[in-house]
């Protein structure tokens, strides 16, 4: 109840701020209009109205246009407070690396090296890395040049998580919103399989349910399940058409979304396991992968194996690979499996 309270405070002070600013703006703009045409003026003087004057409506437009900034800036500023609360950057250029390594000093070296043993990888680093940095686009040229109709299936993210660094869970959430339509984006789930981080907790929860109300959901399990069972628990409470499932620690690439719910627009039947490239995990380096199939070794550890002679043999670079398994990542139209 208290959440629910707080969420419709923001809301009406940011909607005070709105009609603030309009109707500011609107009592300017009649004052000016009543000094042109005032009871002094001359009796073929009008108010001006329409395009008139070339400078009237010009100056109108400007200013409505600051008055739109500065409200968008106050927005803005009480959002990025929240990320500011945990430690963390968010906005695009904050600590943006991109593609290019990112170092920390010998002193923050030191300190990094607990949260390193911790985590598998320079969360200290992480921490200080904007949670909407930019990444390259490693798609092929002809990719880019694809067009998709905008009445596609909409989609749920889920993300599952178990003691996760909480400015990488948080950078995959940014990376979603920012780089999915969203008109296609119904929903993010957020799973977590029983961590025991404090940040994971209370922290987390307050600055999804602020940062971005309604659209992310989390779920508790009460204990370990183990991935499959954790997306099994995030299947159970999407409610887009497609689902996809997702480490929490993965960051999205412009128009990803669209050629996956387009194929599986075609046919429902497909299951898609969109192309991948690395994050290092010392330098948050993004590195290019090149298009390859999925496969398993003998010990059963991932790997990318090349694409079948077919694929090589066409010649197309943005067609997609068939494979027979698939690992980390996939996305499946939802309802009318379970339909069926």
């Amino acid at each position: 109840m208290a959440f629910v309270f707080r969420r419709w405070r923001v809301l009406l002070v940011l909607i005070v701020l709105a009609v603030g600013g309009l109707m500011n703006f609107w009592t300017k703009c009649s004052t000016r209009s009543v000094q042109v045409a005032g009871p002094d003026a001359p009796a073929d003087v009008k108010r001006p109205r329409g395009n008139v004057t070339a400078q009237g409506p010009s100056v109108s437009h400007e200013v409505l246009l600051k008055r739109l900034s500065s409200l968008e800036d106050v927005v803005y500023r009480q959002l990025n407070g929240l990320s500011k609360s945990l430690g963390l950057i968010e906005g695009f250029g904050g600590g943006d690396k991109g593609s290019l390594p990112a170092t920390l000093s010998p002193a923050e070296e030191s300190d990094a090296k607990h949260l390193r043993e911790k985590y598998g990888y320079n969360a200290y680093l992480s921490d200080r890395i904007s949670l909407d940095r930019n990444i390259p686009d490693h798609r092929p040229n002809k990719c880019r040049k694809v067009s998709y109709p905008r009445d596609l299936p909409q989609i749920s993210l889920i993300f599952i998580f178990v003691n996760e660094a909480l400015s990488v869970i948080l950078r995959s959430v940014h990376s979603a919103v920012n780089h999915t339509p969203a008109h296609l984006l119904k929903e993010i789930v957020l799973v977590d399989d029983n961590s025991d981080d404090e940040q994971l907790k209370a922290p987390l929860e307050e600055y999804v349910n602020k940062r971005y109300p309604g659209l992310v959901k989390i779920v508790r399990n009460q204990k370990r399940e183990g991935l499959i069972r954790a997306r099994i628990e995030g299947w159970k409470v999407a409610t887009a058409e497609v689902t996809g499932f997702f480490d929490a620690h993965v960051e999205f690439t412009p128009s990803w979304a669209e050629p996956v719910l387009a194929r599986i627009k075609e046919d429902h039947k497909r299951i898609i396991l969109p192309s991948i490239d690395n994050i290092k995990h010392e330098t948050f380096e993004v590195e290019r992968y090149e298009n390859s199939g999925h496969g398993y070794s003998w010990e059963l550890w991932c790997m990318y194996i090349s694409p079948p002679k077919q694929w090589w043999e066409e010649g197309d670079m943005s067609a997609p690979i068939r494979q027979v398994n698939f690992t980390y990542t996939i996305v499946v139209a939802r309802v009318r499996y379970q339909l069926n």
